[in-house]
């Protein structure tokens, strides 16, 4: 199933992954069900699920990814975020989910503890993103993060990491590239992309960096493009005043913030137009998207028609 889902992302033209973001219960068969009803399964190569993100309380993002991927026989990306757990931690549950044939696995420096719900809430990041790669890359080699060997060892992971789809300096995008793809990183999702030409910059750094990185593994390497639906004027604001690493061109600040005039239905209807355009242009351009829309499926299943 993994090998088949990195042979999608590597030579296939269209690969395409849903975020699904754990409930604040504990059961995600609510979700599981919402999205059987849109038959989104039927219609992407792989989903992820998200670890607690800004810090907020959710269900396990490893169980909830173990019972997905168990459910519609697809791989699923467990967010493991750097956040809360040291690398004992780490190790055990990347041991662990192993056993259950969870072998994605999306590196995340995480959201500041500070932005948690829970009270006095601290973090343990021990490093950023880089040092789970690493361990990572110990495991695959059948031995732990101090070099023991593993009995038995554990069947192969796939490392994937993320990156900002904007910055003043987009050499510094590079650099965070190339550190990545050098720890091991068989891909690297970008925050959500609103512009073709950011698109094209991002592709093009992302090439410069695997021709720059040490690693044999970054030759097959690939850039996913972040996409995240805009179907309200003030989401459209938020993103691109309060959320770093993410531009959204004021063309379509300017459109949505017209169309909420109207009224929601017609933000809607401009929303998603807008959307769809952009989702459409972005397969052309790469056809590797990672769709991420707060759990609505059925905006998922529209765009992707």
């Amino acid at each position: 199933m993994f090998e088949k889902f990195c042979d999608v992302l590597c030579l296939e033209k269209n690969f395409i992954t849903v975020e699904i973001n754990p409930p604040h219960g504990a059961s995600i068969d609510g979700i599981i069900e919402d999205i059987k009803k849109y038959n989104l399964h039927e219609k992407v190569t792989g989903f992820s699920c998200t670890d607690n993100p800004l810090a907020k309380l959710k269900m396990s993002g490893v169980l909830s990814a173990i019972k997905v991927q168990q459910t519609f026989g697809k791989p699923v990306l467990a967010t493991m975020s750097m956040r809360d757990k040291n690398k004992l931690s780490l190790q055990s549950t990347l041991l662990g989910a192993n056993d259950f044939d969870l072998r994605c696995i999306l590196a995340l420096t995480g959201d500041p503890a500070k932005f948690s719900d829970q009270p006095d809430v601290k973090g343990v990041l021990e490093r950023d993103s880089t040092l789970l790669l690493s361990i990572i890359h110990h495991l695959n080699k059948g031995v732990d993060y101090s070099n023991k060997q593993l009995n038995p060892p554990p069947k192969p992971i796939y490392p994937f990491a993320v990156s900002n789809a904007t910055a003043k300096d987009m050499n510094s995008l590079k650099k965070r590239m190339i550190k990545k793809l050098n720890y091991g990183a068989r891909a690297i999702i970008t925050q959500p992309v609103y512009d073709l030409d950011n698109a094209k910059e991002l592709l093009s750094l992302f090439e410069e960096a695997k021709e720059e990185s040490i690693r044999d593994t970054a030759k097959e390497a690939q850039l996913v493009l972040g996409q995240f639906p805009i179907v309200r004027a003030k989401t459209a604001n938020f993103i691109n005043d309060k959320v770093p690493g993410i531009s959204v061109p004021k063309t379509i600040i300017d459109e949505m913030n017209l169309a909420s005039m109207d009224g929601e239905d017609r933000e809607q209807e401009v929303g998603f137009a807008l959307s769809k355009r952009i989702f459409d242009e972005m397969m052309e351009l790469h056809g590797k998207v990672h769709l991420m829309t707060h759990n609505r499926f059925d905006l998922c299943s529209e765009l992707i028609g």
